[in-house]
């Protein structure tokens, strides 16, 4: 409370300074956040480094244009505005993104681009061909996935679950797999599932030389169906997909490698186990060895294969066993000469960097202590570096850095805060990404060695405006109590962010709203720019609601103890870290402890429900967007991971469902969700719905017909905004 209190006299003292201003400063609107988006930071879109490492591109003005790293020279135009007119059309069309063959020669360009989940979709896509100047349709229909073969001269792509590549100089088109069926069998992309909880839709991978094709084959025939209702026609439409819940069954999942030149495939043996997940597939430096990652139903235990892609036998190059669970990443790195790879793991107790040998032996551990690697960049083989990005410094900030494989190490950036690095493809540059909390993102070009090149965007204007405002500095603190303790005993404090009133007075009391989230690995507090919630937030605070946030046991770059604190008890110590926050902030003398509220999305509606339920004497209101409100009803591979399935860990699923503790509820409590959510089920309402009416319960409902998990669309993100405010205007105010 001391520590909290030393920080309070800092803020009091921005606040004093400013204050003379104040009158001059405008108040946010929704408008101004939601309707006219006055507060959208601007980027730089489609940068990509060319292969000669001294260039990369930008999307310009609908231009593709070519800068020098070095002098920020323009050097050409790879593709110009208005010269992309398909054949028989006048209308040209629209860059916003694309992908160019390995000698940069030729683009894929995606077009009227449809979604199908949370990450796919499908294009019409169209080929450019900067030499010969000419545009053409990829195929008939849509495809998915379009992907150009090493040499450039094969685009292969998924359509209708099935596999396909064209050769460009013949225009002829080959079907590789032929069994592909909706709700049935996908070959070369991924079940709804894998794509949501192992983070990706492309699920094919051309061999190095180019001539052999790597895929998924996933056959969902016994997963069980969900349906969705969209409405608005006579008669409602009715979308049934496979969506495997806890404890269900998963898709059967196989890795084939089709030879090109034999016209066969040939399956990759992944063992005998049919309950298991294949997370990730990689080509090695060696065209004809594939890595396959195997990881157990439990997710604790993870082998990485070697497989021979020309017969399929294989054999364990890796593996490794965690008492709580095993996170899957893309760090996995096989060096030039095929000697050696970098994996990253939590053995030690914290995320690192290591070096093995192809053979497993591990050669040496090159980041080590008591912080997390957040992501490996890639491997610079001409200086045997390994570019990272860290949170050596602190779990709030994220920062850029090297090791090499002595493990000396250094910190590139310049600037404390959330730093994120693209490299250019010889590591002689990368283009920084860099924001604080109350700084939008500041993009420049840096030497390999984090010296500042230059400037590519800046945000002034939207920091000159942002002056205009009557904004508050968002300042970090510790919350400390005696029941933060690890399994160990070890007590921890938690990370927390406060904005305050911009008119702040210690002699008056302030209603508290606590935004939250939770989930396991995730963080709230982190010290970047928030973007369009930190608008909001502010106009919270100028409307004299003091908004909280806070990183609770379960969250990430803590350590592993830290973070999987929650194994097994998903909501519990959430719930317990959630009261005693309250406890502490209804303590301070300038907050009302009797309208202290809480809000979160997603994880975090299940936090809040269960913080308003279980906590009822200490938080007066709560919104709860799309929450879980029984992990029974989520997927597996997420819910599993933490909770094993319901079947060995009932109690686990049940005792922390917001369900079960309806008959607690005493504030007022807002609950809201997409009719049309593929990812957290409208299920999950309609069930605490049920239980709140049966325990006679009163609350408020909000539901947005055919809105998916994010519901956004027309003008849904402003409504539901309006929705939330004025219900907390209300209630809190």
């Amino acid at each position: 409370m001391k520590k909290f209190a030393s920080l309070l006299l800092v803020v009091l003292t921005v606040f004093s300074t400013a204050s003379i201003a104040q009158d001059s400063l405008k108040n946010i609107t929704l408008e101004d956040i939601w309707t006219n988006y006055s507060f959208y930071p601007r980027s730089v879109r489609g940068i990509k480094s060319l292969s000669n490492g001294k260039e990369y591109t930008v999307i310009q003005k609908g231009s593709l244009v070519v800068y020098d790293y070095k002098s920020g020279d323009s050097v050409t135009t790879l593709v110009k505005a208005g010269e992309l007119i398909p054949e028989g059309e006048e209308k040209p069309l629209k860059l916003g993104s694309f992908t160019m063959s390995k000698d940069e020669t030729k683009f894929l360009i995606p077009t009227e681009t449809e979604a199908i989940y949370r990450h796919s979709s499908a294009s019409k896509f169209y080929i450019w061909d900067t030499q010969s100047k000419k545009l053409s349709k990829l195929s008939t229909d849509k495809q998915r996935l379009a992907d150009f073969s090493p040499d450039g001269n094969k685009v292969a792509f998924v359509r209708d679950n099935n596999i396909f590549v064209k050769t460009l100089i013949t225009g002829e088109e080959h079907q590789l797999t032929t069994d592909g069926k909706f709700n049935a069998i996908i070959n070369g992309t991924c079940d709804w599932v894998y794509e949501e909880e192992f983070g990706f839709t492309k699920a094919f991978f051309w061999s190095p030389d180019g001539k052999k094709i790597a895929y998924y084959r996933f056959d969902e025939s016994r997963v069980k169906e969900y349906t969705i209702t969209n409405y608005g026609e006579l008669y409602p439409e009715l979308y049934t997909y496979k969506y495997p819940k806890a404890g269900e069954d998963n898709s059967l999942v196989d890795i084939y490698v089709y030879d090109l030149e034999k016209g066969v495939s040939v399956k990759m043996d992944a063992g005998t186990e049919t309950d298991q997940y294949i997370p990730r597939i990689k080509w090695t430096q060696d065209p004809n060895v594939l890595s396959i990652q195997r990881l157990n139903r439990l997710q604790n235990h993870l082998d990485i294969l070697l497989a021979n892609a020309s017969d399929g036998a294989s054999h364990i190059m890796y593996s490794e066993d965690n008492k709580y669970y095993i996170d899957i990443t893309d760090d996995l790195t096989f060096l030039p000469g095929n000697q050696q790879f970098l994996i990253t793991s939590e053995k030690d107790g914290f995320n690192h960097i290591y070096l093995y040998n192809m053979d497993g032996t591990l050669s040496k551990q090159l980041t080590s202590g008591n912080w997390d690697v957040r992501k490996v960049y890639g491997y610079d083989a001409k200086r045997k570096q390994v570019f990272y990005q860290s949170s050596e410094d602190s779990p709030l900030n994220k920062d850029v850095c090297v090791v090499n494989l002595k493990g000396k190490r250094k910190n590139l950036s310049a600037r404390e805060g959330n730093n994120n690095a693209a490299f250019s493809k010889n590591y002689k540059y990368f283009i920084n990404t860099w924001s604080d909390a109350n700084t939008p993102p500041v993009i420049t070009v840096n030497y390999a060695d984090g010296k500042l090149v230059r400037f590519l965007e800046d945000n002034h204007k939207l920091l000159d405006k942002m002056k205009k405002y009557n904004l508050s500095e968002q300042f970090f603190f510790k919350i400390e109590s005696p029941e933060f303790t690890l399994p160990d005993g070890k007590q921890v404090d938690l990370n927390a962010w406060a904005i305050y009133p911009p008119d702040f007075d210690t002699t008056k009391q302030y209603p508290v709203l606590l935004t939250i989230y939770g989930g396991p690995g995730s963080q709230t507090v982190t010290n970047s720019f928030g973007n369009f919630n930190y608008f909001w937030y502010q106009m919270m605070a100028e409307n004299g609601i003091i908004v909280i946030s806070v990183d609770n046991r379960g969250t990430g770059a803590r350590g592993e103890e830290f973070k999987k604190m929650t194994y097994k008890e998903l909501g519990k110590y959430e719930t317990l870290d959630y009261i005693e926050t309250a406890k502490y902030l209804g303590s301070l003398p300038y907050v009302d402890k009797n309208r202290i509220g809480i809000f979160g999305w997603s994880y975090g509606g299940f936090m809040a429900s269960n913080a308003l339920f279980q906590g009822a004497d200490y938080f007066s209101t709560a919104i709860a967007v799309a929450p879980v409100t029984n992990w029974r009803y989520y997927d597996n591979i997420y819910t599993e991971r933490f909770m094993r399935t319901p079947q060995e860990n009932p109690e686990g699923y049940d005792t922390n469902s917001p369900i079960n503790h309806v008959d607690k509820l005493k504030g007022n409590y807002l609950l809201i969700h997409g009719s049309a959510d593929d990812n957290v089920h409208f299920q999950n309402t309609m069930d605490l719905i049920t239980a709140l009416v049966k325990a006679n319960k009163q609350f408020d409902l909000m539901v947005y017909p055919n809105k998916n998990h994010g519901i956004y669309g027309g003008n849904t993100r402003y409504h539901l905004y309006k929705k939330m405010t004025d219900f907390l205007f209300e209630n809190l105010n």
